[in-house]
């Protein structure tokens, strides 16, 4: 297993490079790969551009192309852990974070951003990770407070009303759109997918928030393992459930909030990566957590990349790709557990 585990890690780590070179390569202007290399090896050693290659390569590659391919790798990977996280936290497979109305709670809260023109203000980019982080943590604590029973929050009873305050958060997104059909537009592409951001800025402002999230649900992947052996059982073993289920929630919710802000409404990418994984490696979160970061990572910088190029010169919102790949991934899955129960 130790072995089957390392081969499958070497696998993604070579998949998640070759993806990038090809994301950073491939676009509207295409960058020859020899012209990448010298362009790396000039940053990485300071020196000038001895070859002479055309100085607009340099600012399509470091200014525009790699910020938008390292916030998609950021989104995927942010999703696909919170997406297991989930998962496990809820054991269900079909858990996501737009299950529990968390996407939807940070997607409300965006739209309010976008709408009202905040980016505008000092904070500018930053101003939409915040209002979803506020919407993303506002909806996840009316949903704990509504589930919540005698102290308790039972997962069945966390799910359903999750269900229901994001289909309610949803309807207030469209809404707000439709009554403010100047940045309907805008709104709308952002909703799909489309890319907001520009140069690193949202990269600085993204990263701690996927960091602390991910640090803070890999320090809790074994008694995310305990927890699988349900409630009781868990408790029995000294976790302390309702402290594990907090910051397991808040760590996602952080994550989900950040990619929302500037990835938009990516579906799927949390359902498809964490099962694909847990059929090859199995359920231990020790393991599933930092091969969701490169998988997920891998997926939407893919999905980014046909995006980008499968109607060239214009490009799709990534949304559209992953709605398409995923869906027919939903319906196998549903049939699939559908069997097992027969």
């Amino acid at each position: 297993m130790a072995k089957r585990s390392l081969g499958v890690a070497i696998t993604l780590i070579i998949l998640l490079c070759g993806i990038l070179i090809l994301a950073i390569a491939i676009g509207s202007v295409k960058i020859p790969p020899k012209i990448i290399l010298e362009l790396f090896l000039e940053r990485l050693l300071l020196i000038e551009n001895v070859n002479n290659s055309p100085s607009k390569f340099a600012t399509i590659l470091f200014d525009i192309r790699m910020p938008r391919v390292v916030l998609m790798a950021l989104t995927g990977a942010s999703l696909a852990t919170a997406g297991a996280t989930y998962q496990g936290l809820f054991r269900n497979p079909l858990a996501d974070p737009y299950l529990v109305g968390v996407a939807s709670g940070a997607g409300l809260g965006a739209t309010i951003a976008i709408n009202m023109n905040l980016i505008d203000n000092p904070l500018g980019l930053s101003t939409i990770t915040i209002a979803a982080f506020i919407g993303g943590i506002i909806t996840t604590s009316i949903v704990v407070l509504s589930a919540r029973i005698n102290n308790t929050t039972p997962v069945t009873t966390m799910l359903l009303s999750g269900i229901a305050i994001g289909s309610f958060a949803t309807a207030s997104t469209t809404l707000i759109m439709l009554r403010h059909p100047d940045g309907l537009q805008k709104a709308f592409n952002w909703m799909l997918g489309a890319y907001l951001g520009g140069g690193w800025t949202p990269v600085k402002i993204m990263f701690p928030y996927v960091m602390l999230g991910i640090l803070l649900i890999y320090f809790n992947a074994y008694a995310l393992n305990v927890f699988q052996l349900g409630e009781e059982q868990a408790h029995q073993l000294g976790i302390n459930v309702e402290k594990l289920k907090i910051i397991l929630i808040s760590a996602a919710t952080l994550m989900t909030a950040a990619a929302v802000s500037f990835g938009g409404l990516i579906g799927f990418v949390g359902l498809i990566v964490p099962h694909i994984l847990r059929t090859i490696i199995g359920s231990d979160y020790r393991k599933l957590i930092v091969f969701c970061m490169f998988g997920g990572a891998s997926f939407l910088v893919l999905s980014d990349l046909i995006a980008r190029n499968i109607m060239s010169p214009q490009e799709l919102p990534v949304g559209i790709i992953t709605a398409l790949s995923g869906t027919p991934f939903f319906i196998f899955l549903l049939r699939k557990l559908k069997k097992s129960v027969k």
